[in-house]
Protein backbone atom coordinates (compact mmCIF):
# COMPACT_ATOMS: atom_id res chain seq x y z
CA UNK A 1 0.00 0.00 0.00
CA UNK A 2 2.96 2.34 0.53
CA UNK A 3 3.73 2.15 -3.19
CA UNK A 4 0.12 3.02 -4.02
CA UNK A 5 0.19 6.06 -1.75
CA UNK A 6 3.48 7.18 -3.30
CA UNK A 7 1.96 7.00 -6.76
CA UNK A 8 -1.07 8.95 -5.60
CA UNK A 9 1.14 11.70 -4.20
CA UNK A 10 2.97 11.83 -7.51
CA UNK A 11 -0.41 12.16 -9.26
CA UNK A 12 0.37 9.46 -11.82
CA UNK A 13 -2.00 9.01 -14.74
CA UNK A 14 -4.44 6.11 -14.79
CA UNK A 15 -5.70 3.58 -12.26
CA UNK A 16 -3.52 1.97 -9.60
CA UNK A 17 -3.77 -1.74 -8.80
CA UNK A 18 -1.95 -3.36 -5.88
CA UNK A 19 -1.00 -6.89 -6.89
CA UNK A 20 2.07 -7.80 -4.89
CA UNK A 21 5.50 -8.69 -6.26
CA UNK A 22 6.09 -11.59 -8.64
CA UNK A 23 9.40 -12.21 -6.85
CA UNK A 24 7.37 -13.85 -4.08
CA UNK A 25 5.49 -15.94 -6.65
CA UNK A 26 8.81 -17.18 -8.01
CA UNK A 27 10.18 -18.13 -4.58
CA UNK A 28 7.09 -20.09 -3.58
CA UNK A 29 6.90 -21.83 -6.94
CA UNK A 30 10.56 -22.78 -7.21
CA UNK A 31 11.64 -23.54 -3.64
CA UNK A 32 10.06 -27.03 -3.65
CA UNK A 33 11.89 -27.75 -6.90
CA UNK A 34 15.12 -26.36 -5.47
CA UNK A 35 14.83 -28.61 -2.43
CA UNK A 36 14.73 -31.65 -4.70
CA UNK A 37 17.39 -30.62 -7.19
CA UNK A 38 19.96 -28.58 -5.27
CA UNK A 39 23.02 -30.30 -3.79
CA UNK A 40 24.58 -27.14 -2.41
CA UNK A 41 24.25 -28.17 1.23
CA UNK A 42 26.61 -31.07 0.58
CA UNK A 43 29.35 -28.46 0.15
CA UNK A 44 28.57 -26.47 3.30
CA UNK A 45 30.68 -27.47 6.33
CA UNK A 46 28.79 -25.30 8.82
CA UNK A 47 25.71 -26.26 10.83
CA UNK A 48 24.65 -22.63 11.27
CA UNK A 49 25.69 -19.77 9.03
CA UNK A 50 24.87 -16.33 7.70
CA UNK A 51 24.48 -15.88 3.96
CA UNK A 52 26.20 -12.79 2.56
CA UNK A 53 26.31 -11.00 -0.77
CA UNK A 54 27.85 -7.68 -1.82
CA UNK A 55 28.10 -6.36 -5.35
CA UNK A 56 26.92 -2.75 -5.63
CA UNK A 57 29.42 -0.37 -7.19
CA UNK A 58 29.15 2.17 -4.38
CA UNK A 59 30.26 -0.59 -2.01
CA UNK A 60 32.78 -2.84 -3.71
CA UNK A 61 34.37 -0.11 -5.84
CA UNK A 62 35.16 1.79 -2.64
CA UNK A 63 38.25 0.16 -1.12
CA UNK A 64 37.45 1.42 2.37
CA UNK A 65 33.98 -0.11 2.28
CA UNK A 66 35.24 -3.30 0.66
CA UNK A 67 37.83 -3.77 3.41
CA UNK A 68 35.16 -3.09 6.01
CA UNK A 69 33.04 -5.90 4.60
CA UNK A 70 35.93 -8.33 4.49
CA UNK A 71 36.96 -7.56 8.06
CA UNK A 72 33.36 -7.93 9.16
CA UNK A 73 33.07 -11.36 7.59
CA UNK A 74 36.38 -12.42 9.16
CA UNK A 75 35.25 -11.37 12.65
CA UNK A 76 31.60 -12.39 12.44
CA UNK A 77 30.32 -14.42 15.41
CA UNK A 78 29.02 -17.15 13.12
CA UNK A 79 30.31 -18.62 9.85
CA UNK A 80 29.64 -16.73 6.62
CA UNK A 81 28.71 -18.28 3.27
CA UNK A 82 29.66 -15.80 0.58
CA UNK A 83 28.74 -16.49 -3.08
CA UNK A 84 30.92 -13.87 -4.71
CA UNK A 85 29.81 -11.61 -7.54
CA UNK A 86 32.37 -11.29 -10.39
CA UNK A 87 32.63 -7.54 -9.77
CA UNK A 88 33.56 -8.10 -6.14
CA UNK A 89 36.09 -10.79 -6.99
CA UNK A 90 37.70 -8.49 -9.55
CA UNK A 91 38.06 -5.67 -7.03
CA UNK A 92 39.54 -8.01 -4.42
CA UNK A 93 42.08 -9.36 -6.88
CA UNK A 94 42.99 -5.85 -8.01
CA UNK A 95 43.70 -4.88 -4.42
CA UNK A 96 45.49 -8.13 -3.45
CA UNK A 97 42.79 -9.04 -0.94
CA UNK A 98 41.33 -12.19 -2.39
CA UNK A 99 44.05 -14.56 -1.16
CA UNK A 100 43.70 -13.14 2.34
CA UNK A 101 39.98 -13.84 2.35
CA UNK A 102 40.56 -17.45 1.38
CA UNK A 103 42.44 -17.92 4.67
CA UNK A 104 39.50 -17.01 6.92
CA UNK A 105 38.34 -20.12 8.80
CA UNK A 106 34.77 -18.95 9.24
CA UNK A 107 34.27 -17.78 5.66
CA UNK A 108 33.34 -20.02 2.76
CA UNK A 109 33.77 -18.35 -0.62
CA UNK A 110 31.62 -19.70 -3.42
CA UNK A 111 31.30 -18.79 -7.09
CA UNK A 112 28.06 -17.16 -8.27
CA UNK A 113 25.21 -19.60 -7.66
CA UNK A 114 22.15 -20.60 -9.61
CA UNK A 115 18.68 -19.70 -8.40
CA UNK A 116 17.90 -23.11 -6.89
CA UNK A 117 21.10 -23.28 -4.85
CA UNK A 118 20.64 -19.73 -3.60
CA UNK A 119 17.05 -20.37 -2.55
CA UNK A 120 18.16 -23.34 -0.47
CA UNK A 121 20.93 -21.34 1.19
CA UNK A 122 18.49 -18.56 2.05
CA UNK A 123 16.10 -21.06 3.59
CA UNK A 124 18.84 -22.73 5.65
CA UNK A 125 20.65 -19.58 6.76
CA UNK A 126 20.24 -18.00 10.18
CA UNK A 127 20.34 -14.51 8.72
CA UNK A 128 21.20 -12.72 5.49
CA UNK A 129 23.68 -9.87 5.00
CA UNK A 130 23.33 -8.14 1.65
CA UNK A 131 23.28 -5.00 -0.47
CA UNK A 132 20.89 -6.64 -2.94
CA UNK A 133 17.36 -5.31 -3.36
CA UNK A 134 15.89 -8.52 -4.72
CA UNK A 135 17.19 -10.59 -1.83
CA UNK A 136 15.49 -8.22 0.62
CA UNK A 137 12.22 -9.13 -1.09
CA UNK A 138 12.87 -12.86 -1.39
CA UNK A 139 13.77 -13.17 2.29
CA UNK A 140 10.23 -12.14 3.26
CA UNK A 141 8.58 -15.03 1.40
CA UNK A 142 6.66 -17.28 3.79
CA UNK A 143 8.88 -20.28 3.05
CA UNK A 144 12.09 -18.29 3.68
CA UNK A 145 11.32 -15.71 6.43
CA UNK A 146 14.85 -14.66 7.33
CA UNK A 147 16.10 -11.42 8.92
CA UNK A 148 18.14 -9.29 6.55
CA UNK A 149 20.90 -6.83 7.41
CA UNK A 150 21.15 -4.30 4.59
CA UNK A 151 24.77 -3.19 4.23
CA UNK A 152 23.93 0.10 2.61
CA UNK A 153 23.02 3.58 3.79
CA UNK A 154 19.45 3.27 2.48
CA UNK A 155 17.05 0.83 0.85
CA UNK A 156 14.37 1.01 -1.82
CA UNK A 157 12.44 -1.69 0.05
CA UNK A 158 11.13 0.25 3.09
CA UNK A 159 8.25 -2.22 3.45
CA UNK A 160 10.72 -4.93 4.51
CA UNK A 161 12.17 -2.61 7.16
CA UNK A 162 8.77 -1.48 8.43
CA UNK A 163 7.57 -5.07 8.86
CA UNK A 164 10.69 -6.10 10.75
CA UNK A 165 12.33 -8.30 8.12
CA UNK A 166 15.18 -5.95 7.21
CA UNK A 167 17.40 -3.48 9.00
CA UNK A 168 19.64 -0.93 7.30
CA UNK A 169 22.97 -1.13 9.13
CA UNK A 170 25.33 0.86 6.93
CA UNK A 171 28.81 -0.13 5.83
CA UNK A 172 30.91 0.30 8.98
CA UNK A 173 32.34 -2.90 10.47
CA UNK A 174 31.38 -1.98 14.02
CA UNK A 175 27.75 -1.35 13.08
CA UNK A 176 27.41 -4.53 11.01
CA UNK A 177 28.95 -6.74 13.69
CA UNK A 178 26.73 -5.17 16.33
CA UNK A 179 23.67 -5.85 14.17
CA UNK A 180 24.73 -9.46 13.63
CA UNK A 181 25.05 -10.00 17.40
CA UNK A 182 21.70 -8.36 18.01
CA UNK A 183 19.98 -10.43 15.34
CA UNK A 184 21.45 -13.71 16.55
CA UNK A 185 20.28 -13.05 20.09
CA UNK A 186 16.84 -11.76 19.12
CA UNK A 187 14.19 -14.34 19.97
CA UNK A 188 11.37 -12.40 18.30
CA UNK A 189 9.34 -13.94 15.48
CA UNK A 190 9.20 -12.46 12.01
CA UNK A 191 5.77 -11.81 10.48
CA UNK A 192 4.05 -14.75 8.83
CA UNK A 193 3.11 -12.70 5.76
CA UNK A 194 5.38 -10.93 3.32
CA UNK A 195 4.77 -7.22 2.71
CA UNK A 196 5.35 -7.97 -0.98
CA UNK A 197 2.44 -10.34 -1.46
CA UNK A 198 1.20 -13.87 -0.91
CA UNK A 199 2.52 -15.49 -4.07
CA UNK A 200 -0.48 -14.69 -6.26
CA UNK A 201 0.77 -11.46 -7.85
CA UNK A 202 0.94 -12.93 -11.35
CA UNK A 203 -2.69 -14.08 -11.18
CA UNK A 204 -3.77 -10.64 -10.00
CA UNK A 205 -1.82 -8.92 -12.78
CA UNK A 206 -3.41 -11.16 -15.42
CA UNK A 207 -6.85 -10.48 -13.95
CA UNK A 208 -6.27 -6.72 -13.99
CA UNK A 209 -5.17 -6.79 -17.63
CA UNK A 210 -8.06 -9.06 -18.62
CA UNK A 211 -10.76 -7.15 -16.77
CA UNK A 212 -9.59 -3.64 -17.53
CA UNK A 213 -8.32 -3.92 -21.07
CA UNK A 214 -9.45 -6.93 -23.07
CA UNK A 215 -13.01 -7.16 -21.75
CA UNK A 216 -13.56 -3.42 -22.06
CA UNK A 217 -12.26 -3.50 -25.61
CA UNK A 218 -14.62 -6.33 -26.55
CA UNK A 219 -17.59 -4.48 -25.06
CA UNK A 220 -16.81 -1.37 -27.05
Amino acid sequence: MRAKENLKREKVWGKIFVTGNTVIDAVLQHLPIAEKKSRILENIPFKEFALATAHRAENVDDLTVLKSFMETFAEAPLPIIYPMHPRTRKRLLQNNLFSEMEKFDNLLLLPPLGYFDFLVLMRESKLIITDSGGIQEEATASEIRKPVLVIRLSTERPEAVEKGFAKVVGTEKRDILSAIDETINDVGELPEKSPFGNGDAARKIVAVIRDNFFLNRECS
